[in-house]
């Protein structure tokens, strides 16, 4: 889940969360599987590469559709949890996302969902899953967005951070666009998700408790409920600018 090099406290927390990741992802499982097939339209030949995939839940509901996927986390716990439920066409491997340890051009289909808020170089994260992606490649990127407004962005990253120490930021729509274009990136389509959320399942996922979990709850929004974006881009055939 986390693509740069992270403190033994995070590494910590999601290994300590693992089993709780792993089945929050297989009840929304079959609404992920869906949007998915209709975002990206995959041919069945495809090869996929799923950066930060912690326990594969992008790598397990593309898995059906490609013909192959490989996931990629720093978390063993998250890997191992991804295993247990991994089809054939599967490999989930420990890896650093800012030095994916693949050639050029060698996947038609890059991802990443719900890390980049983890990360303090996103844009690295950004330039090496770009490296990776053929010429003509599709990626997708999933995360938490921020609010617009700013103050309203301050207080949800306080939040955030009580209940998570290992988050950096949560971008707005406006800041990831910025990083897309920054890395050539074409955006094709732009689709918004409000989820739904219980506060305090959402305090047990990141294993937040005594003190901590009581400041989060002082922070925590009024509306619980988050906004996601899935982002559908493009890797230009041709080299832009």
């Amino acid at each position: 889940m986390l693509g740069l090099p992270v403190t033994e406290a995070a590494r910590r927390r999601f290994g300590e969360t693992a089993a709780l990741v792993a089945a929050r992802q297989d009840e929304r499982a079959a609404e992920e599987r869906e949007r998915l097939r209709r975002l990206l339209t995959p041919t069945g030949d495809e090869r996929v590469l799923d950066v930060g995939t912690g326990a594969g839940a992008l790598a397990l509901a593309l898995a059906p559709f490609v013909r192959e996927v490989v996931g990629i986390d720093v978390v063993p716990e998250l890997l191992a949890e991804g295993r247990r439920r991994a089809p054939a066409n599967v490999e989930l491997v420990e890896a650093d996302a800012a030095a994916l340890p693949f050639e050029r051009a060698s996947f038609d289909l890059v991802c990443t969902a719900r890390t980049l808020h983890h990360l303090a170089r996103p844009e690295r994260v950004l330039a090496e899953m770009s490296r990776v992606l053929r010429p003509g490649g599709t990626m997708l990127v999933v995360d938490q967005l921020a609010p617009s407004d700013p103050l309203a962005a301050i207080e949800l990253n306080a939040f955030e951070r009580a209940r998570d120490p290992s988050t950096t930021r949560v971008l707005a729509d406006v800041d990831l666009r910025s990083l897309f274009d920054a890395n050539g990136l074409v955006l094709r389509h732009a689709e918004l998700v409000r989820e739904r959320r219980d506060l305090e399942r959402y305090l047990d996922l990141a294993a937040c408790e005594g003190p901590e979990r009581e400041r989060a709850r002082t922070l925590a929004p009024r509306d619980p409920s988050a906004e996601y974006g899935w982002y559908v881009l493009r890797k230009p055939s041709v080299p832009t600018g």
